[in-house]
């Protein structure tokens, strides 16, 4: 039983890997059997279909990017310095790499934005679980007029800053994002 968890690990890392670079289009049950060295049926047998195994490849992404940006945040006491490990934690996660094209679900969400389905559903209710929680952490901060307002202005200063490192290899653009946030925060 550990095994196989262990083997469903595995292949969702690899495939959260390639999505970030490729999309999630870009996943198939025959590569991730070739390049983790396992049987065809060992992968369905997880997952079952394509849909099922990018579904699953969005939640382990979303479980990587909690670990790595919302806990540590949430450690903190509400207010500013919350506001700020947040951000600072998601511009860590995309500079750092954590997925190989930078921020998994800036990728995605380009990918099916408009595409009707579970899929779409499942990227845009993490994108909405984001922006609520930038939004209630911002309303925690003295001074905040419009918490709505500042988070869209935050998470759009965060992904340019990714954007512009993925696409244009941008060597300042984490630099000057953090230049953004201090001045966006009161």
């Amino acid at each position: 039983m550990e095994r196989g968890e262990q083997t469903r690990r595995q292949i969702l890392g690899r495939a959260a890997a390639i999505a970030s670079v490729e999309g999630l289009e870009g996943l198939s049950i025959g590569r991730l059997a070739t390049e983790l060295a396992v049987s065809k049926s060992g992968v369905f047998a997880h997952f079952g279909s394509k849909e099922e195994l990018q579904l699953a490849t969005v939640r382990a992404a979303a479980a990587v990017f909690v670990d790595r940006v919302v806990k540590p945040a949430l450690e903190l006491p509400p207010g500013r310095a919350r506001l700020e490990a947040l951000c600072e934690g998601w511009l860590t996660y995309s500079e750092e790499r954590t997925f190989p094209g930078g921020c998994f679900f800036h990728a995605v969400q380009a990918e099916f934005g408009a595409r009707p389905g579970r899929v779409r559903d499942k990227i845009a209710e993490y994108g909405t679980k984001w922006h609520d929680l930038v939004t209630a952490t911002a309303a925690e901060v003295p001074g905040v007029a419009d918490p709505a307002q500042l988070a869209f202005e935050l998470i759009a200063v965060l992904e340019l800053a990714n954007s512009r490192s993925v696409l244009h290899d941008d060597p300042d653009a984490y630099r000057r994002a953090r230049q953004a946030l201090r001045s966006h925060l009161p």
